[in-house]
Formats: structure tokens, C-alpha cells, sequence
């Protein structure tokens, strides 16, 4: 009889160190979508846009692994951290201020899976790009494992970041 088996996040980093297109989700491995063109542009202009916007106000890290204890370790597409060095640990949920998911073929699994584990994780703003429907998702302000606030932008609408009010950020 076949086993079903849980990581912690040490043993995740240990057994799947090199290996890309994994991350861990409370417990579990999932293997991730592939990254197409459309995806990867849109990443890459937010990553320009957050850094042009904040400059050193935030550390941009785009497509890294943030650390959810006890046991989840993401790779959103894009996490916007309190500004310090990361070279001693991975950012956990005190270093995050934002989170980006650009969702192509992933919507589902970004806001079923993911968004429950940021909330519960206390993250307080996340991002999902539906890049099918063309609409940027905002979550919010988190409370008893959800989001108590969920905004829909349209295209030609900016989005605000949550830590940054004064800051307009255009998205694909």
C-alpha cells in the first residue's frame, strides 16, 4: 500500500535542492506550471515598474522561494520584502509586503491553493494577475485564514500597493 508522505520545509530544501519548477505547500510538493512568454514579460515589467516605483524603499524578488513555517515554502512570481540582506535565510512572512502571482494557466491553483496559505501565513497583500481574463485581483488584509478585502482592476486601472499608498503601479 502506497504512502502518502508530508515534508518539512528543512527536508524539502534538502531532498529538492537544485531541482527547479517545485515548491512545497503545506506539506506537499506540487510541481509548477511552465513559464510561457506571455508570464515571463509580465513578470518582467512588474519587476521594472516595483523598481522604478520604490526604488530602495523594497527589495524586489522575483520568482525566489519565501519561507511560510511550518510548512510551505512558495515561489510566488513576485514578492515585494522589507528592505535587508536575505543571504543568511530565506524571507519569511515579517519580511513580506507583497505578494504577485501572474496567473495564465494556474488561476485555480494560485487562489485555492496559495491564496489560503498566504492568508494564513498573515501575509497582508496579495496580488493575482489572471492574465486570461485580463483583471488584477487584489487580497487583502488578512483574518482567520482569508482575506477580508478583495478588489477587481480593470485594464487601465493602477494598483496601489498596501505599504505604499502614494505609489501607482500600471500592470499588463
Amino acid at each position: 500500500m502506497a504512502q502518502r508522505y508530508r515534508f518539512g520545509i528543512e527536508e524539502f530544501e534538502r531532498v529538492f535542492q537544485g531541482v527547479t519548477g517545485v515548491e512545497l505547500l503545506d506539506g506537499e510538493v506540487y510541481q509548477m506550471s511552465p513559464i510561457g512568454p506571455k508570464h515571463a514579460e509580465t513578470v518582467a515589467r512588474l519587476t521594472a515598474r516595483f523598481a522604478q516605483a520604490l526604488g530602495e524603499k523594497a527589495r524586489i524578488w522575483p520568482q525566489n522561494p519565501v519561507r511560510l513555517p511550518p510548512g510551505s515554502e512558495p515561489q510566488p512570481d513576485l514578492a515585494l520584502l522589507r528592505p535587508k540582506d536575505y543571504w543568511e535565510a530565506l524571507p519569511t512572512p515579517e519580511d513580506i509586503l507583497l505578494l504577485v502571482e501572474v496567473s495564465e494557466s494556474s488561476l485555480e491553483y494560485d487562489r485555492n491553493i496559495k491564496l489560503p496559505l498566504y492568508a494564513q501565513a498573515g501575509i497582508p497583500e496579495v496580488w493575482i494577475l489572471d492574465l486570461g481574463e485580463n483583471r488584477l485581483h487584489i487580497f487583502r488584509h488578512p483574518k482567520e485564514n482569508l482575506y477580508t478585502e478583495h478588489r477587481i482592476l480593470l485594464p487601465g486601472e493602477e494598483a496601489r500597493p498596501l505599504h505604499f499608498p502614494g505609489v501607482r503601479i500600471p500592470w499588463p
